[in-house]
Parts: C-alpha cells; structure tokens; sequence
C-alpha cells in the first residue's frame, strides 16, 4: 500500500477467452502473503471458474449472466460497496481486491466504476489493470479490432502466456505488434501464467492521463455492448457421463468448428470417477484432468461454450449423447 493512502487496492485482471486468467489467479492466491477477496465474473449463466480456483478459503464472489462492463455493472457497485463495508466493520478481513473478468469485458467501463463513483473513489484504488494476452490465438482476435484489443490497449502490464506454443520468430513479431498497441505497459513472457507476483501487485502503476489517451471516451457515463454474434451456452447434466463417448465428440467438435469456439470449459461428472473432471478448451486446443473430489457436493455436470454462431441446440443435442448408459 502506498505511504498515507488507506484506500483497498484493486488489481483487475483481464484478456481473452483462453488466455489464462484463471491460472494466473490460481498462481496469485498460492503465492501471496495478502488476503485478497476475489470478484469473478463469468459471460455465461453457469458459474464455473469458482470451482477452478484452488484456494478456496478466500473471499469468491460470482457474478454471474452477463458482463461487469455493460448489463450487470451495479452488481458489480453492489458487491464492491457490500466488501468496503464488511472490511470496516470487520467482518471480512481482506488486503486487496482482485477482479477477474470475463474474457469479453472492455476493462475501460470496469475501470470508470472506479472513477465516477463516489463511494468507489474514498474505499477504492486501482493497483493495476494486467492482461493476460494468449500468444498462440491472439493474432486471430486482434484482427477483429474488439474487446481483445481494447484489453491490451487498455493494460499497464502485459503477461504473453502460452508462449511455449510459437516459435520464436513469431513470437518477436506478436511481441512489436503489442508494443504498437500500448507503448506503455510493461510487457513479460511466461508460460502457464507463471510470474514473479511482485511485477503485477504493489505496483500502482494505473495511471489516469493515459488511460484517457488510449480510450478517450473513459469518462463519458456510456454501456459497452458486445458483438450479438457472440454467445454463450450453458449446460448442465445430472446424470454421469462417458468419458470416451466425451472425448470423440470434443474431438469431433474442435475438428469442425474448433475457429469459431472461443472459449469451452466444465466440472465434469464421470462415471467411475471419484473426482472432478476438469474440461477446457480455446479453440482447437483442449486438455482434461481430474481435480478435487466431489465430497457431498451434488454431482452435476456443468459446461459452458463461449463462441461466434453457436448453434444451440445441437450442441445440447450431442451433449446428451454423452451420457453413460
């Protein structure tokens, strides 16, 4: 915290579907001395990433069926104003907030909640805004000039994860190509979303003048609607699942669709496991693995896609084709 200043710090991590926020985020609450209560914000109407967080003795607040930057920003409001009252009359004991959006989210109207309201101004100060930007898919999304541009714009720390899957040649090119888009922001290499803690949280790096530069209409009290061809898909399974009739039919679906996946992921119920089967994809790269044991929590399957024309009911029309006999 910086010297005279008693206000909570705010770290809002953002970047695209895939990039790797959740594993950042995992990395931070393993690795921090600070309590921090976590703010999570999914697209879709299931909230998943709650169950892909690995500490869960903190603070995990969901918000959930929409984006914190357009249609559910007072729940946003809402829950910071209920954190800042819990923390002076100690009932949570917190250090820092971190908001982790939806890979969706424009951070600049996540940033203005922070600069129009009263109340946010006295309780609250941005550390930083961090980027979490995927090095194998992010040329792709930067052609469509949206959401993934304005978060890098948008950064005062780039992290370029993944950086294990371009060469080297390419990944200079993606590194020149940032710099373009934000001169500013300091820009680190990683894999797995694995950095030293001390580039990203104590920092206070948001600087107000150049955020206006870069999204000059900051201040300005107007909602930030998404592309209606962007959609989510929630579903969710009671039954148990087959694992190998799963994995033909994601196989299936990446090799036909995988450009216009975005985003896929779910806590799989898998009959003969005892365990959690963790489920996620970014186009058509996917990978799955057993987590934490179920316990006495209900046994439901919960996924979700993210992506440009879904077709719905076909999606939950092969799903149901999952289920074990």
């Amino acid at each position: 915290m910086r010297e005279n200043d008693s206000r909570i710090p705010v770290t809002i991590v953002t970047g695209y579907l895939g990039a790797g926020k959740t594993t950042f985020l995992n990395h931070l609450l393993k690795n921090t001395d600070e309590k921090v209560a976590v703010i999570v914000n999914e697209f879709g109407d299931i909230g998943i990433d709650d169950q892909l967080l690995e500490k869960t003795e903190e603070e995990i607040i969901e918000i959930n069926s929409g984006c914190i930057c357009c249609n559910v920003r007072k729940d946003l409001i809402d829950t910071l104003s209920m954190l800042a009252i819990s923390k002076k009359e100690k009932v949570i004991e917190f250090d820092r907030v971190v908001i982790e959006t939806t890979g969706l989210a424009d951070p600049a109207p996540v940033v203005q909640t922070f600069l129009m309201d009263k109340e946010m101004i006295e309780d609250f100060v941005i550390d930083c805004v961090c980027a979490l930007v995927d090095a194998k898919h992010i040329s792709k999304h930067l052609e469509q000039k949206g959401e993934a541009l304005s978060q890098i714009a948008f950064a005062d720390v780039i992290l370029l994860n993944k950086t294990d899957l371009v060469s080297n040649d390419d990944l200079t090119q993606l590194i020149n190509r940032l710099e373009k888009v934000n001169p500013t922001a300091a820009t680190y290499l990683c894999t797995n979303s694995q950095i030293e803690l001390d580039k990203v949280l104590g920092i206070y790096s948001f600087d107000l003048n150049e955020k206006v530069e870069a999204a000059p209409g900051l201040l300005n009290n107007d909602l930030h609607y998404h592309d209606d061809e962007i959609s989510s898909l929630s579903i969710q399974e009671s039954r148990p699942l087959d694992l190998r009739k799963l994995n033909l039919w994601i196989s299936f679906l990446v090799q036909m669709q995988g450009e216009s996946l975005y985003r896929y992921k779910g806590v799989l119920n898998i009959e003969g496991l005892k365990k959690r089967f963790v489920f996620q994809g970014v186009h058509m790269l996917f990978a799955g693995e057993e987590k934490s044991c179920w316990g006495t929590d209900p046994r439901v399957s919960e996924l979700v896609f993210i992506g440009k024309d879904l077709n719905k009911k076909e999606l939950e029309k092969q799903f149901k084709k999952c289920v074990a006999d």
